[in-house]
């Protein structure tokens, strides 16, 4: 596949390109893709009381609240990991102890830019509220499981279905 040409289509809170695409068979089409930036998420585990500490909070692709690991999108001059140690203390109130990289995705290849950093973060100090930002219209709900709480959970989301995966397979 080869792009020919790209046009900004919409340009909100997310953006949408148009592309000109032409297929190895010589066939001409259009694709929308979204940019959204990229992303950092990590499975956050207390090694103090021996949780694993998750966010509940209200999603508007699937329009409900989600229970998921803390996440956030990497500000422009901000390298993942500082970006998720400030996700982790802004939507959870942890200190980061120790941090160890999983993997990095693409959160929806077909249409979308985006990359999502996963990483395993034990921590250990709670030293503010969490919660999510006000000035970023958050309202974030600290959840704990316990390890058989986790790996029984339906999570729907799929970077917590990845990092939760992780965990298993080195438990």
């Amino acid at each position: 596949m080869q792009i020919t040409d790209r046009k900004r289509v919409f340009n909100g809170h997310y953006k949408i390109d148009e592309l000109a695409v032409r297929a190895p068979n010589g066939q001409a089409f259009t694709r929308e893709q979204f940019i959204f930036g990229n992303a950092v998420a990590a499975l956050v585990f207390d090694t103090a009381r021996q949780l694993y500490v998750l966010t509940r909070q209200f999603r508007y692709g699937p329009e409900q609240e989600v229970l998921e690991i803390a996440a956030g999108m990497i500000d422009p001059g901000e390298g993942p990991d500082a970006t998720v140690r400030r996700e982790i203390h802004e939507e959870l109130g942890y200190e980061v102890d120790a941090l160890t990289p999983i993997a990095t995705v693409f959160s929806t290849p077909g249409a979308s830019t985006e990359t999502i950093a996963l990483y395993y973060a034990e921590v250990s100090r709670q030293t503010g509220p969490g919660g999510g930002m006000a000035g970023e219209n958050e309202t974030i709900e600290i959840v704990t499981m316990d390890w058989d709480a986790l790996v029984a959970e339906p999570f729907q989301d799929a970077k917590t279905l990845v990092a939760v995966q992780w965990a298993r397979l080195r438990r």
